[in-house]
């Protein structure tokens, strides 16, 4: 056993990552992970950051591993921000932190698993630290690619590269540590494209393969402008549930511990002196509602460009796997009945309405313009 087990598919990444633990010339303060989503990147982190507190170089079963790999360790601070973007008041305290020694363990590592995510002024905070590091001190910086971190702090950061791992080796994964029968862990790999995260929970959660298998129906269920508008307002409504239930139980349970700490648990009305505190911590919970929408709605419509790819490898006879194979019917169907130029066009309109998204248009517009698009021309 040891921290990096579960990296499933990254042999090159974790060679890349194990010879810096074993030859001190090879460590450096800064470190840049990257891969798509899915590849692992916060799990090849929070193992390097185990590895490098670890005495034996990553056993998995010491009191640093273990105590890493559950967030708990003194000396190992981990940032996923919740919100759109990583804000200069999130970013000086870590600026601060960094400069301090280890408490505990070797090193003091701070893992920022959404990097992409910093701003023009959070980046440039952190830019400073990383231009002036202390000895002990290393940053693990999580992004899609390279490119979606600024450049600067690019430049003075080593790069790690992850891949997709290949679906046998999710499914492999799954069978071993979940429990899950090897034909449903294929499936499940399959139709979440090697996201081990998201293969995990349609392997082990029937009402996540429902809710997909929803999206999906858009495809083949839209008929006409009146049917576009019913799917995207049903899709709108399930990401809006979705992210309601991710968050509703955590932001109650945030608003009590902050009325609680400022003695007015209870109370039917708030001094002005403690409104700002409450509306802050609000206005910071409305931030994550949104993203968790977001990437819901985002998600769904990365399912729908992989039944669209799977149209077009059919129109095509290309001679590779279906992503989607329990959907082969409505695969061959949508492909007899239209052309690869089609199917391309309407792949551009998903692509476009993530884009959309990204820009903060409203998600109803844009997931209405989408789905419009995705109806049968003439």
């Amino acid at each position: 056993m040891s921290v990096w087990d579960d990296l499933v598919g990254q042999e090159p990444a974790v060679a890349v990552l194990r010879h810096a633990i074993e030859d001190p010339a090879a460590m450096t303060h800064a470190w840049l992970i990257t891969g798509p989503p899915g590849s692992g990147r916060s799990n090849a982190a929070r193992a390097f950051a185990a590895a490098l507190q670890c005495e034996a170089g990553g056993c998995g079963t010491c009191h640093a591993c273990t105590t890493v790999l559950g967030g708990t360790h003194p000396d190992v601070t981990l940032v996923a921000t919740e919100g759109v973007f990583i804000r200069v008041d999130t970013t000086r305290p870590l600026v601060e932190l960094a400069q301090r020694s280890p408490s505990q363990g070797r090193w003091r590592v701070i893992v920022v698993e959404d990097a992409d995510r910093f701003n023009d002024q959070s980046a440039n905070v952190l830019l400073k630290a990383i231009e002036e590091p202390p000895p002990r001190t290393v940053w693990l910086l999580c992004a899609p690619s390279p490119e979606d971190v600024l450049v600067t702090i690019r430049s003075r950061s080593r790069s790690v590269a992850l891949r997709v791992p290949p679906v046998e080796a999710v499914a492999e994964l799954l069978v071993r540590r979940d429990g899950v029968d090897h034909r449903t862990a294929v499936v499940a790999a399959r139709a979440a494209q090697s996201h081990v995260g998201i293969a995990r929970r349609l392997a082990r959660d029937p009402k996540a393969r429902e809710r997909r298998a929803a999206v999906l129906g858009i495809a083949t269920g839209v008929r006409g402008v009146g049917d576009a508008v019913l799917a995207a307002g049903s899709l709108v409504e399930t990401a809006q549930a979705d992210a309601r239930a991710a968050t509703e139980e955590r932001d109650a349970t945030e608003k009590n511990a902050l009325l609680r700490s400022l003695g007015a648990e209870g109370a039917t009305t708030l001094p002005p002196a403690l409104r700002g505190q409450v509306k802050a911590l609000e206005d910071d919970q409305k931030r994550r509602a949104t993203r968790a929408q977001r990437d819901v709605l985002d998600r769904a419509m990365v399912d729908l460009l992989s039944l669209y790819r799977d149209v077009i490898v059919v129109q095509l006879g290309a001679d590779v796997d279906l992503v989607n194979v329990e959907q082969e019917e409505a695969v061959r169907a949508l492909a007899a009945g239209s052309t690869p130029e089609q199917t391309l066009r309407r792949m551009d309109a998903v692509g476009q309405a993530r884009t959309r998204l990204a820009g903060n248009v409203a998600p109803l517009l844009a997931v209405e313009a989408m789905a419009i698009a995705l109806r049968p021309q003439g």
